[in-house]
């Protein structure tokens, strides 16, 4: 009979039940940090791919929020702890091994405050009874969290999964191998723009060669310049594809276009002027702290389109060129996806062998298909010699088959033979640069975009190695030290900027790899092969058609990681989903109304069709009485990048939304980050260079 007392009797739990508060951890960095968004619709899902559903709950007197369907439970905004709801006795154990860790490695005396992402955070509160739960109201934020597992400064261990964390030197051969391998994998982004570049500008196959040893002489020094007094984040600096559309711009106006002799020197010193200007005006930007204000309007909704645009920007000039030898340029594209897609779980000795190196494997393949079908005479024609320019050949038969053969054939290029075994690049190797107020300006608002693309690459990359994102002022000089090292590509004659590469964050998620010593390892033997000319000469060899493959999934893959910023805010939000649908769409349509003004349909171009949008300068619908305005204006509008970046940062900073919402960035406070001896240790100049500049709280801590 007691048993059917009311008042004794147990009271059921809610339904349906409320998760194990033991579950996995959620895999993707917001979730790691405590963020959850309302609208997102994210789901729990393990490096792998696979959703890791948490189990259903033991407890019965656990309760589920049913009006707003989620757990109640710990909730974080972007990194930033809120309130804790219950405390969690089941992983003491679990963190205790992780407090001693970390107590051993950074110093950290015990009882320290626990701090997360720069802020100073207070003790759980206790325990409330599970039985008498506070319904929120309808318009109160509930975030669905997870339960983590923390360390002893209150920092939940994100990057756990990562073989070696930043400050991490295992020995001089494991790093070795390591950077070679980060710098292997990131090939594409390394070479491909001066294959690009040196044709258009007029370059012989030899002009490809130097620019491609310069290219990588000078990546190698700015990484080391840049991972020892830039941001002190393993990320290699290097050609950026934020530069390759000005430059095409600036390659192809219309002042070069009657050139006689040897334009390529003439036009790169051109290039040359323009991009040291712009450098010095990034410099600025960065050591002046500018950037530091400048960041109060750059967030996720801002970066995402305008990285996004940088890629989709390049769609008249992949497949196009791919088509002029299909059954090179396809074979390519697929066996990149194959073995990136496909095969990306397959792990040789503990590692995902055709992930990471897909790109190399790609090329060796598809380059020993062409040497094959080359030799066996696919290509072959009688009566007809590629050597022989297309104006003196006379036989219709050989007119029709010539562009085949160049596209096609492996062995029209002679830069190998023709490479010395050593040279060594020196600045101002094509002349003295010349300087012109009209592409100086052109680049300068380039280089702006190239600071909001390496915002992003910052903060990603920070999640994964570092022990805190890095403080306003370490990341002001960062950019700082970029735009000194953009000077030392435009003194050497790189044809681009040096900065940031956007697919670092990709390569270091990939390979798992995050040691600043070995990028600096990488680094060194880079600048090593950079001294062989043969190893740019070898590059230079890759056949066109290979080259267009390859850049139509470097650009995808820009495209995709650009948008992957937006996993930092609310990327269900009909606010964010039309802020950033407006900035892509005009990114593509405003352009092309500046690319096709005053361009009859049947308009004969002295340019090769993929290379049609950037003789803008030469129509657009900006005609006043001074040319250099409209060079400047009719090149600016004609950019996709600029388009997405005005038009998502004057969206995103006057459309009201809360921070959650969009995802507001969360920096290291300065004050906070400087009292913790894993910041100071991640971040902090070495040689103790940065005590001198204590002073200058604008560039550092």
């Amino acid at each position: 009979m007691s048993s059917s007392d009311p008042k004794s009797r147990q009271r059921p739990g809610p339904w349906p039940p409320a998760p194990d508060s033991s579950s996995m951890p959620p895999a993707s960095w917001a979730k790691r940090t405590g963020f959850r968004p309302k609208f997102s619709g994210e789901t729990n899902a393990t490096d792998s791919g696979n959703l890791a559903l948490p189990p259903r709950s033991k407890d019965p007197h656990a309760h589920t929020d049913l009006e707003a369907g989620r757990l109640r439970g710990s909730s974080a905004v972007n990194g930033e702890q809120e309130s804790v709801k219950a405390a969690q006795p089941q992983l003491e154990k679990a963190k205790d091994e992780s407090v001693r860790r970390r107590r051993d490695s950074d110093s950290l005396p015990k009882g320290s405050a626990p701090v997360q992402n720069g802020q100073t955070l207070p003790p759980p509160p206790p325990s409330e009874p599970a039985n008498q739960p506070r319904r929120p109201a309808r318009n109160e934020d509930v975030v669905d969290v997870l339960p983590q597992i923390g360390d002893d400064d209150g920092f939940v261990a994100r990057h756990s999964h990562m073989k070696y964390e930043l400050r991490d030197t295992p020995g001089l051969v494991p790093i070795g191998l390591y950077g070679f391998q980060h710098y292997i994998s990131m090939l594409g982004s390394l070479i491909l723009i001066p294959l690009v570049i040196v044709p258009a500008m007029g370059g012989t196959y030899e002009d490809t060669s130097n620019v491609v040893s310069t290219v990588l002489f000078v990546s190698g020094i700015t990484t080391l310049l840049h991972t020892s007094f830039g941001s002190r984040l393993p990320l290699i600096q290097g050609p950026s594809f934020v530069f390759l559309a000005p430059a095409l711009a600036i390659i192809n106006s219309p002042e070069f276009q009657g050139l006689n002799g040897n334009n390529f020197k003439h036009i790169m010193k051109e290039l040359q002027g323009a991009i040291i200007i712009a450098s010095a005006f990034q410099a600025i930007l960065g050591y002046s702290g500018l950037m530091s204000l400048l960041l109060r309007l750059i967030h996720p909704v801002v970066v995402a389109p305008t990285i996004a645009a940088v890629g989709l920007s390049f769609y008249s000039y992949g497949f196009p060129l791919v088509g002029a030898c299909l059954e090179i340029g396809v074979v390519q594209i697929l066996l990149v996806i194959i073995f990136s897609l496909y095969l990306r779980k397959i792990s040789i000795l503990g590692h995902r062998i055709f992930l990471i190196y897909a790109v190399p494997l790609g090329i060796v393949i598809t380059w020993a298909l062409a040497f094959l079908l080359t030799e066996a005479g696919v290509y072959s024609y009688k009566g007809c010699d590629t050597n022989v320019p297309a104006s003196n050949i006379i036989s219709d038969h050989c007119r029709r088959h010539v562009s085949r053969m160049k596209h096609c054939r492996v062995d029209t290029s002679h830069a190998l033979k023709s490479s010395p075994w050593f040279r060594f690049p020196y600045p101002l190797q094509w002349g003295t640069p010349v300087f012109h107020w009209k592409t100086a300006i052109i680049m300068c608002v380039v280089s702006v975009i190239s600071s909001v693309d390496s915002v992003g690459s910052y903060h990603a990359a920070s999640l994964l190695v570092a022990s805190r994102p890095p403080s306003p002022g370490v990341l002001s000089r960062g950019i700082g030290l970029e735009g000194l090292c953009s000077i030392l590509a435009g003194l050497w004659g790189t044809g681009t900027g040096s900065t940031t590469l956007t697919e670092n964050v990709h390569t270091i998620a990939v390979t798992k790899m995050g040691s600043r010593r070995a990028v600096e390892l990488g680094a060194c033997i880079l600048i090593v092969l950079s001294l062989v000319g043969k190893v740019g000469g070898l590059i230079a060899s890759i056949p066109d058609v290979m080259v267009a493959a390859l850049l139509c999934f470097m650009w995808a893959m820009l495209t995709a990681l650009g948008l992957s910023n937006l996993r930092y805010s609310e990327a269900g939000s009909s606010r964010n989903i039309i802020i950033v649908g407006l900035s892509l769409f005009f990114s593509l349509s405003v352009p092309a109304y500046f690319q096709q003004y005053g361009i009859s349909p049947g308009s004969n171009m002295s340019v090769p069709s993929y290379f049609q949008p950037y003789i803008v300068a030469s129509h657009g619908p900006f005609n006043s009485k001074s040319g250099g305005l409209n060079f400047v204006l009719n090149t600016l509008f004609s950019l996709h990048m600029v388009i997405g970046f005005l038009v998502a940062i004057i969206l995103d900073n006057t459309v009201p939304g809360s921070r959650q919402e969009r995802g507001v960035y969360v920096w290291s406070d300065p004050e906070t980050a400087r009292r913790e001896p894993a910041v100071t240790k991640d971040y902090e100049l070495p040689f103790r260079v940065g005590r001198v500049f204590r002073w200058v709280k604008w560039v550092g801590f």
